[in-house]
């Protein structure tokens, strides 16, 4: 199985779009952070947006086919550039979505307004191997025939978001979700075949010399890899393997495998039928004792506290440890 399906396989992602927004300049779109567990999405499918950069540098202006992934879920500010006091906005509730619009004028934002909801501690590994603020550009389609598909594929797909949300029928609210729950895979494609792919998983993908030991590491985390294995599978010598990890994920392979393991372990125990020995054997642990103390270290708590909370709904308490 490739990484991506891997990943989305250990740690499932469910989308929802939230709001259709229609607006004309002057227009200010002030949002965040949402629930900690959540990862903010928008798709630009007419007009255009200025995104504010949180570090006080030039914003980005975002056009028709880009889409915006916030990982990090910070405050996010996008406006029309103008500068004038926005219009306000009035939501209109439609069957299966609401629309948001303003009495503005001029060239007219049209814009989808969701998120991805990913249960702890899963969204704490997404956060700390994507990046904060992700934009993809789908309506950009160069760089490549790979590069180009996809785009073309997401392109598509949000037009039949947007399809969808026009039509307003039958179903429509579970194809708009189940849509959104694509994309975010979609969009992790693209980025991952960008050249200039940001620190992390997508950049780790994005390297082929380096992709086999990526694919190793979620297919195979039970096995007690060694970095002279891993530096086989890339051809590659030991020292430009971890260099090249620590370059591209700001981790080392030790330090992915480990996370992997994780949130494997967490995903086991939550089944009342395996016991705690039996998980630690299952993510590569030859010692339960051993798999006790790296649980707790990653965690914050015992795996059999872990698991009761887990019974009793109290998993998003957990403060995963490195987050």
């Amino acid at each position: 199985m490739d990484w991506l399906s891997r990943l989305f396989e250990m740690m499932p992602v469910r989308g929802r779009l939230d709001l259709r927004c229609l607006y004309g300049a002057p227009w200010r779109i002030d949002q965040g952070p949402s629930e900690a567990n959540e990862i903010p999405y928008h798709a630009v499918i007419g007009g255009s947006a200025m995104l504010e950069d949180p570090a006080g540098s030039r914003p980005s202006e975002l056009k028709v086919g880009d889409i915006l992934l916030l990982p990090g879920n910070p405050r996010h500010v996008m406006h029309d550039g103008g500068g004038r006091r926005p219009r306000a906005a009035q939501n209109r509730a439609m069957q299966n979505l609401v629309i948001s619009e303003n009495a503005g004028g001029g060239e007219r934002l049209d814009l989808l307004c969701g998120h991805f909801v990913v249960a702890p501690p899963h969204d704490r590994f997404l956060r700390n191997y994507l990046p904060p603020r992700l934009i993809v550009h789908a309506g950009a389609q160069d760089g490549g025939n790979e590069r180009s598909g996809t785009a073309a594929e997401l392109s598509a797909l949000v037009a039949l978001m947007r399809s969808e949300t026009e039509a307003d029928r039958l179903g429509g609210r579970a194809m708009l979700n189940a849509l959104s729950s694509a994309m975010f895979a979609l969009v992790l494609r693209l980025a991952s075949r960008d050249k200039e792919a940001p620190k992390g998983l997508l950049a780790l993908a994005g390297h082929p010399r380096l992709a086999p030991a990526l694919a190793a590491l979620f297919n195979e985390p039970a096995r007690a890899w060694s970095l002279p294995e891993l530096a086989k599978l890339c051809n590659m010598s030991r020292a430009t393997l971890a260099r090249q990890f620590q370059d591209k994920l700001g981790r080392s392979p030790g330090d992915l495998l480990t996370d992997i393991r994780m949130a494997l372990a967490a995903n086991e125990l939550k089944k009342p039928s395996i016991s705690t020995g039996a998980v630690a054997e299952t993510v590569g642990y030859q010692s339960e004792a051993a798999f006790q103390r790296a649980f707790k270290s990653h965690m914050g708590v015992t795996p059999a506290r872990w698991r009761k909370m887990q019974a009793a709904g109290g998993a998003d308490r957990v403060a995963a440890r490195g987050s």
